[in-house]
């Protein structure tokens, strides 16, 4: 993607150099995060792929169960994987019969005979290879399907379903997949981002979205699979790998082959009000496995356009973007696997807005030539009027299929009125499908004048992300979310939710897991 564009920016390379090196400067900074702490949802994610699934009668999960009676017993600063494996050696039992009978008060982990470290690392060794091979075979069939069908189209038409009902859901997105989608996003049900447990089984009531979870994942990529194996043509899905249980979602992700997880570095800092630590720790990890799975992640530079102005603020996004692609780097995600995110949310009525738009679209295009950036629809000025408003997305259509985005999702006429209808989705989709076609090959007839605004406009951008992340690196991340630097929202380094989840590791500490991706990933 992007090598081949006639359509080129002449970027300053200096100013590309000095944005990287402050952007890997400011990531790399929080190495003793990563090394030296983990949260309650990191070791509840160890527990699921050390093979603990489930929920108690009062819905309660099993690996919130195991965690929280460590926690309790202040027992948890080794880590959840050698407790739980020294009680599989001591009981017999498997790893979710010991979350049944912790949950029904039978069994004290602190309270086992301690086994030879040499026994509890062999169990832990047998327990995570086997999880790792089922997570590896997922990958491989991907690729496998991938090939037999044929790669996707440039950019990718990706639309979304928010009923609800899981089972609702199938049938909205086997209907927009036959459509003509590439990509089918399940939208989250709202605030579910918030809750510290991801619910179990199959889920018929959510608010804006249907819940993520495991058994939802597994419902909708059967379905998605028919139609694939249908239309001889790979159909993607999407959920999101965000909020207080960021990891755990990515693992059931992996555990269930999704292709694309929303996982952002700062969204859950600047939009949800998470714990700054607790989420930078816990996207590290969970893109850890996203990248061990072959998931392509997908951030939500997007969102900072809905709280400030587009033209204003552009560098807010450029910055994030190139902060969320070394957070990525850190955890072993490859380029070719980061959608970074941007959206077409300039005012429409503004003189030249198309034109800023093509300035912005190109300098996300070519600075990370060959990743899949994510292309968000007009959204902020979309009104009652569905005729402007399908106007707009015929644009943003132009747009994307010009500056060859990576993954184009679509808007819809009734953005601002209800959830859309099957039917909006069609012709969301039919007018995608009649711009790709119409101007398929303009992008190699014409070209930019060096001098040109959209040129001028571009590097002004550049240079003043790159001034403000070299700003940022003096005065550090923390420092700047405190003063409402990003997306005009102040969070402090100690305030938001979670932060009573994330402790300091022992020395004895042992995540498996981690271990063992690090090293196939080349960290």
């Amino acid at each position: 993607i992007g090598d081949f564009l006639m359509l080129k920016l002449e970027l300053d390379p200096d100013m590309q150099n000095r944005a990287r090196k402050a952007a890997a400067s400011i990531a790399g900074s929080f190495q003793w995060l990563f090394d030296d702490y983990s949260s309650v949802t990191i070791e509840r994610t160890v527990l699921r792929l050390l093979g603990i699934d489930g929920a108690t009668e009062d819905g309660t999960p099993y690996p919130n169960v195991v965690v929280d009676h460590l926690q309790q017993r202040n027992a948890l600063l080794r880590g959840a994987a050698i407790p739980l494996a020294n009680a599989i050696i001591y009981t017999g039992m498997s790893a979710q019969q010991i979350a049944e009978e912790i949950a029904q008060g039978n069994l004290d982990l602190t309270k086992t005979p301690v086994a030879s470290p040499d026994k509890i690392f062999q169990v832990l060794d047998e327990l995570s290879d086997k999880m790792l091979k089922h997570i590896a075979k997922q990958r491989e069939t991907r690729e496998q399907l991938i090939q037999s069908y044929g790669p996707r189209r440039i950019p990718a038409i990706y639309v979304i379903v928010a009923t609800g009902n899981i089972y609702e859901d199938v049938i909205q997105a086997k209907a927009a997949a036959y459509e003509g989608a590439d990509i089918i996003a399940v939208i989250r049900s709202t605030a579910q981002s918030l809750l510290d447990y991801v619910p179990y089984g199959a889920t018929t009531e959510g608010f804006g979205g249907t819940y993520a979870t495991q058994e939802n994942f597994r419902i909708m990529r059967a379905a998605l699979d028919e139609v694939s194996a249908s239309e001889k043509r790979y159909i993607g899905l999407t959920n999101y790998a965000s909020g207080l249980c960021m990891p755990e979602i990515a693992a059931m992700g992996a555990m269930e082959r999704l292709d694309h997880m929303l996982n952002d570095a700062m969204y859950g800092i600047l939009f949800r009000d998470i714990n700054p630590k607790r989420t930078l720790l816990d996207q590290y990890f969970s893109r850890m496995i996203n990248a061990y799975a072959g998931i392509e992640i997908q951030t939500g530079e997007d969102n900072y356009l809905t709280t400030s102005d587009a033209i204003e603020k552009a560098y807010t996004v450029t910055a994030s973007q190139l902060l969320n692609e070394q957070f990525a780097l850190l955890s072993g995600v490859k380029p070719e696997k980061m959608g970074l995110g941007h959206a077409f949310e300039i005012d429409p009525d503004l003189e030249d807005s198309f034109t800023y738009e093509l300035a912005h679209a190109l300098l996300t295009r070519e600075l990370f030539p060959g990743y899949p950036v994510k292309y968000m629809p007009p959204t902020k000025f979309a009104t009652g009027n569905i005729f402007k408003t399908y106007l707009m997305d015929a644009m943003f259509n132009f747009a994307g299929k010009l500056t060859h985005q990576g993954v184009q999702l679509l808007g819809m006429m009734t953005e601002a009125i209800h959830t859309p209808h099957l039917a909006d989705r069609s012709l969301a989709i039919e007018n995608a499908l009649y711009i790709f076609n119409a101007i398929k090959s303009l992008d190699e007839n014409i070209t930019l004048v060096p001098d040109s605004f959209i040129n001028r406009r571009a590097n002004q951008v550049l240079k003043e992300a790159t001034e403000f992340l070299e700003r940022v690196e003096k005065e550090g991340l923390f420092k700047a979310m405190e003063r409402g630097e990003f997306a005009d929202i102040k969070r402090t380094e100690n305030g938001g939710k979670g932060l009573n989840g994330v402790f300091r590791k022992d020395v004895e500490y042992f995540n498996p897991f981690l271990e063992k991706m690090k090293k196939e990933l080349g960290l």
